[in-house]
């Protein structure tokens, strides 16, 4: 009789898994990637990464936590003692993630009650850098700004209530709030935005296809950039949440499910964001190629000039947005923080409580760091380097660890196999042992490249290196020092053996 926990139903795993791909990102950085990258023409680079990188690196993963029933270092250790350094990497990625990420969801829940009454005013750029986060020089971080410790003080209350409350009280019950209330406040926004004077020409901006870039490089990078970084590939969730699979598990529909769903919100998004663009273009007499942003600058300056120009229910507009941010950020904060919490929990032979507490509240204390004025430069230097030498990076090693080292595919192939409806074939070893190294690595390069020919956003080089390269390098040097110490009872070996056996009887 197995003890792990388990999701009560299929709906709860996949609308946790959702949950956890569909974040912020979905609503920022999608649009600004596929305008600037071909527009519709993007379309086809996309599809074609999302079913050779995403759906595929999604069945492994889940086949992974599926097969070896634990949190991402178990599993990998499982798979090869070897290997357990990447899932410690992984789970402290996520670690460095969420410690900022919340962050930018206490930003969101700010907004949401400023945007009753529009109490941003006239200049919404002002109003974020300089009255909301009080910004110092690049470098200094000044004091705690008391509206985002308030609002960062409550989002971590909700998100560690949650995992205190277990996978299936806790983390299913919250996606089945949160996710169908996103896609519904979404709609709203998306049908509100499309309304507007100036939308169908800002819908033109974004659909319309530039041929000429289907055939640049780069073009294609950015789609398996989208794809990777937008499915929470890497980041130790997708491992962790399916251990948490019952034994009769359809793993590769569900990848499909999670990765077309994924991508749905993130078009639904696209034609919100640039519906509004395109009614804000109008209303400034310019061109919507003048108005589009991606990013932070995009959701806390963009849309409250947006919202500005509304001639009726600008509030609500507004409100139903930044709940929006807040729900997508809420649901993947409790994937994120879930990771080190099961890591820390197996490892160290705690209850769940106390790894909760442990492991989430020395999340919420480093967090404050992104809470002072020189939090938003803190920010953007962190997120860029650990998604780009933590996430992507690890994904790498992952994948070439797996396909070319273990030479597991094949076995991760039958082990999904015996429990899907869809059948993979040769097409997804030759994806997941091919074509995702080969991107992956040129995307390196790529990144390497910009950084020694150019300083991160003009940062100084040496807040550069004490809060990018020494954090994501941190974050590989301490998850191999953490194999050391050996997992209770032996259990790496004995349960590894015995999972073993049950298949082989199967």
């Amino acid at each position: 009789m197995e003890n792990r926990s388990q999701w009560g139903t299929r709906l709860g795993f996949l609308l946790a898994a959702m949950g956890s791909a569909i974040g912020l990102g979905n609503i920022w950085r999608f649009p600004a990637t596929a305008y600037e990258n071909g527009g519709g023409a993007f379309f086809i680079p996309y599809l074609f990464a999302l079913l050779t990188a995403g759906i595929p690196l999604l069945v492994m993963e889940y086949t992974i936590g599926h097969k070896y029933r634990g949190s991402a270092p178990k599993s990998y250790g499982r798979l090869s003692k070897g290997l357990e350094w990447v899932g410690w990497w992984q789970v402290l990625v996520s670690f460095v993630i969420s410690t900022y990420y919340a962050v930018i969801i206490a930003w969101a829940l700010m907004f949401a009650y400023f945007s009753i009454g529009t109490q941003w005013g006239d200049d919404t750029q002002t109003f974020f850098l300089s009255d909301f986060l009080q910004m110092t020089d690049a470098g200094a971080f000044g004091s705690l700004v008391p509206n985002i410790l308030i609002a960062l003080i409550i989002v971590w209350v909700i998100v560690l209530a949650f995992l205190f409350r277990g996978v299936k009280k806790g983390i299913e019950v919250a996606n089945k709030i949160f996710i169908p209330t996103l896609f519904v406040l979404f709609i709203f926004i998306v049908i509100r935005a499309i309304t507007l004077d100036g939308a169908a020409e800002g819908l033109n901006t974004f659909f319309e296809p530039r041929w000429d870039q289907i055939f640049n490089g780069q073009v294609w990078v950015a789609a398996y950039g989208q794809i990777f970084f937008s499915l929470s590939i890497a980041f130790a969730i997708m491992i962790t949440y399916s251990s948490y699979l019952p034994k009769k598990s359809d793993i590769t529909n569900n990848a499909f499910i999670t990765g077309f769903a994924n991508s749905s919100f993130e078009l639904l998004a696209g034609i919100g964001v640039f519906a509004a663009l395109g009614f804000m273009a109008q209303a400034q007499g310019v061109g919507v190629t003048d108005v589009v942003q991606g990013g932070v600058m995009l959701a806390f300056v963009v849309f409250p000039q947006i919202i500005n120009e509304m001639p009726f229910l600008s509030d609500v507009f507004g409100l139903l947005f930044f709940v929006s941010l807040v729900l997508a950020g809420l649901s993947s904060l409790i994937s994120i923080t879930e990771t080190y919490v099961a890591g820390v929990q197996e490892k160290f032979n705690v209850s769940r409580t106390t790894s909760v507490a442990v492991g989430g509240g020395l999340a919420a204390l480093i967090s404050l760091m992104f809470a002072t004025q020189g939090g938003l430069v803190a920010l953007d230097t962190v997120d860029h380097f650990i998604n780009n030498y933590g996430v992507a990076l690890s994904g790498l090693f992952e994948v070439v660890a797996i396909a070319w080292f273990a030479k597991s595919l094949r076995d991760f192939q039958n082990h999904a196999d015996s429990v899907s409806d869809i059948k993979l074939g040769t097409w997804w070893r030759i994806c997941l042992g091919v074509i995702t190294p080969v991107v992956l690595g040129y995307m390196m390069i790529q990144n390497l490249k910009a950084e020694v020919t150019a300083a991160y956003g003009g940062y100084p080089i040496e807040f550069l290196f004490n809060f990018g390269w020494l954090v994501a390098i941190g974050a590989m040097m301490i998850g191999a020092l953490l194999t050391i110490k050996k997992w209770p009872n032996n259990d790496l070996e004995f349960k590894a053996e015995a999972s073993e056996n049950k298949e082989v009887a199967q």
